[in-house]
């Protein structure tokens, strides 16, 4: 039976864990990898920052233990990765971003068989017997609390278009949850929802193909910040004064800022930020520095974020 862990906060994770029985051998020195995606945009920026933070801070804290970081600007390139990390850095620990789920699952494989300890963040893997412990963002709440908030916002009622992220699994559960909330308040309509990659430039011209499209928008659900940018671009050339709000996702630096300030379009947004990947090296590395093991699964909450709570959220010296 999974165990899933959820914490109260942004993303502050319970140590607790760390003490649970049926441990492995404590290593006397731990060398954990960290392999990632590269910085190719908004939120990838932060998981390299925050990993980075991670080596920094974790190993001033344990001389008995170095990360190595890696970042690849794809799948097989990622994969070439996993296996210097093994034969020439001899690493026992590892903690991955897949850049894809099916083709990194058969590479994390073969590192698991050489005995090193895996930790899969976000993008799970076609086979869970590749991992030891999966850490993510909860994308249910991701897509629920968007929902909640909007029916709210609007008093039941209105029309609501949606740009979504790509097609895979973390995007449907997130779709499934939103659009499960709507179902509930039949007056408010979803006009479309297109896939705009988590891109800027692409949820720009999702956004003015809506704006073409539909003569009255009550609110629109991009989500992942990044997109939200590309909207709030669209709304401005267009100089359409209809649209009430726009709720992104992730709580990027510049939206929690903007929540801050009061911004006229972004009242609030959800939290699922990339410090994940830090709890997730944290994590690992402590857990294996005493022999021990993580739970099967890690869930890191979603949280609205709204005027109240947003210095909580804000992180101003990642690029995320």
């Amino acid at each position: 039976m999974k165990q899933i862990i959820r914490a109260v906060g942004a993303g502050v994770l319970a140590l607790g864990i760390l003490g649970l029985t049926g441990a492995a051998r404590a290593d006397d020195k731990v060398t954990l990898g960290v392999a990632i995606p590269t910085a190719d945009h908004g939120f990838t920026g932060g998981i390299v920052w925050w990993a980075n933070k991670a080596k920094a801070d974790l190993e001033k804290a344990h001389p008995d233990l170095k990360v190595i970081v890696k970042t690849a600007a794809n799948a097989p390139e990622q994969a070439n990765q996993l296996q210097d990390l093994v034969t020439v850095n001899r690493i026992n620990a590892l903690v991955i971003f897949p850049y894809e789920s099916a083709s990194l699952t058969q590479p994390v494989a073969q590192v698991k068989k050489k005995g090193v300890y895996v930790t899969v963040v976000d993008r799970g893997l076609t086979d869970t017997s590749a991992q030891d412990a999966y850490v993510a963002g909860d994308n249910t709440a991701f897509g629920k609390i968007p929902a909640e908030y909007l029916a709210k916002a609007l008093d039941g009622k209105g029309d609501v278009v949606a740009l979504r992220g790509i097609p895979t699994t973390l995007d449907n559960e997130r779709w499934t949850a939103f659009t499960g909330v709507l179902k509930n308040y039949p007056n408010i309509k979803i006009l479309d929802a297109k896939y705009a990659n988590w891109n800027r430039d692409d949820a720009f011209k999702v956004m003015q193909d809506y704006l073409t499209r539909f003569k009255h928008i009550d609110a629109v659900w991009a989500a992942d910040d990044d997109m939200a940018v590309g909207v709030l671009k669209a709304i401005d050339q267009a100089k359409r004064n209809d649209i009430k709000i726009v709720f992104g996702g992730a709580g990027s630096k510049g939206m929690v800022k903007n929540v801050m300030d009061g911004a006229p379009l972004i009242k609030a947004d959800v939290s699922y930020s990339p410090k994940f990947i830090y709890d997730a090296i944290k994590l690992t590395a402590e857990a294996r520095l005493k022999g021990d093991k993580l739970p099967p699964t890690t869930i890191i909450p979603s949280v609205l974020i709204t005027k109240d709570n947003a210095k909580d959220f804000y992180f101003p010296d990642s690029p995320f």
